[in-house]
């Protein structure tokens, strides 16, 4: 089974044609835990992290978002997939 995830944030780096995410790695998290954490709190500490409830889907975001032509492009260890 392959997985799909679809994304409409077109400046992300992962972004794709599409609006596929190329990310081969994503984050999600509550708005809450998103905007209080700093950038680097993200697919790699997610084994460490305390899982959160949000109540519904408004409360969430994507905490591997990473700006296109940014030099935080390698920075969380995510790759992008072609």
């Amino acid at each position: 089974m392959t997985q799909h995830i679809h994304c409409i944030v077109n400046d992300c780096h992962y972004w794709k044609q599409g609006n596929m995410c190329a990310a081969n790695e994503i984050l999600v998290a509550t708005d809450q835990f998103g905007a209080t954490q700093p950038d680097k709190i993200d697919c790699n500490m997610a084994k460490q992290l305390t899982p959160q409830t949000a109540g519904t889907c408004m409360q969430t975001c994507c905490k591997s978002y990473v700006p296109k032509n940014s030099n935080k492009v390698f920075q969380d260890g995510v790759k992008k997939m072609s």
